[in-house]
């Protein structure tokens, strides 16, 4: 195994060596369901092991590495949600970087996109740091909780269409179990929109119809079992993005700002 072993001492890893580990999309539903706890689920998130090509790409790159980083250790398992237990904002990023989450063990952690994203939590109040570079390193979210659609580092930053699908319990079930206190669902990006969608219909959101498009600043009135709720739309902090001006600092804070204003209504 080319990756950290659970329970070995990473900071902050959810599972121990007995953590049951999904094989194939259908363990993935099984063991989503079967959890216990957000805790147990987080756990058997990080084990994953139901899509062989992310598996080898994300172990590859552990061993391989960037040049930079060549004296760390990479994490090279997937990325758990973290943040929260009973948050009002729920951001759903696409997958971990290669270089980034795969490496330090938390999404949007170590990369630049992350640089991005959790300075401007920070100016708005939702992160007690402006910059998060490993697990483990004091970042804590405030009234949040970070996840992603996809749990693993994939090639080009592009899973494949059967990935998404093996991947989605994942997304769903930790949805439904925060659902109680979300009052605000963030989507970074196009990709997100588009998984967070189904994903929060399988939860038990009611959606409009039909399905609004993507575009920053975008925002759904959604509900739960009579409880109303947001979901907002935001350009991925991505370079491509934040070197052409596509996204400033501005855009994103103006975001979050709305969605810690939304989360205390």
């Amino acid at each position: 195994m080319t990756c950290v072993p659970p329970g070995s001492g990473w900071p902050g890893d959810p599972a121990r060596p007995d953590t049951p580990v999904a094989h194939d999309a259908a363990e993935v539903a099984e063991l989503a369901r079967t959890s216990g706890t957000l805790a147990e689920l987080t756990a058997r998130q990080s084990v994953c092991r139901a899509c062989p090509r992310l598996v080898d790409w994300r172990e590859e790159v552990a061993v391989v590495k960037r040049r930079a980083f060549a004296g760390e250790t990479y994490w090279g398992r997937p990325i758990a949600g973290w943040g929260e237990e009973k948050p009002g904002i729920l951001i759903v990023g696409l997958a971990p970087a290669a270089h980034g989450g795969n490496r330090t063990g938390r999404i949007f952690t170590g990369d630049r996109s992350g640089d991005w994203l959790f300075a401007s939590l920070y100016r708005t109040g939702l992160a007690v740091q402006e910059t998060s570079v490993h697990a483990g390193d004091g970042q804590r979210l405030i009234g949040t909780r970070m996840v992603a659609a996809v749990r693993c580092a994939p090639p080009a930053n592009k899973p494949d269409p059967a990935e998404r699908a093996a991947c989605s319990p994942w997304l769903t079930e930790e949805i439904a179990r925060v659902a109680g206190s979300v009052r605000v669902v963030v989507a970074l990006g196009g990709f997100a929109w588009q998984a967070v969608w189904p994903a929060l219909r399988e939860a038990g959101y009611d959606l409009p119809r039909p399905r609004p498009a993507f575009g920053h600043g975008a925002e759904v009135e959604i509900s739960r079992d009579g409880v109303p709720a947001h979901l907002l739309g935001c350009y991925h902090p991505s370079q491509q993005n934040t070197f052409t001006g596509r996204v400033t600092t501005g855009m994103l804070d103006a975001v979050f700002t709305r969605a810690n204003t939304l989360r205390k209504l």
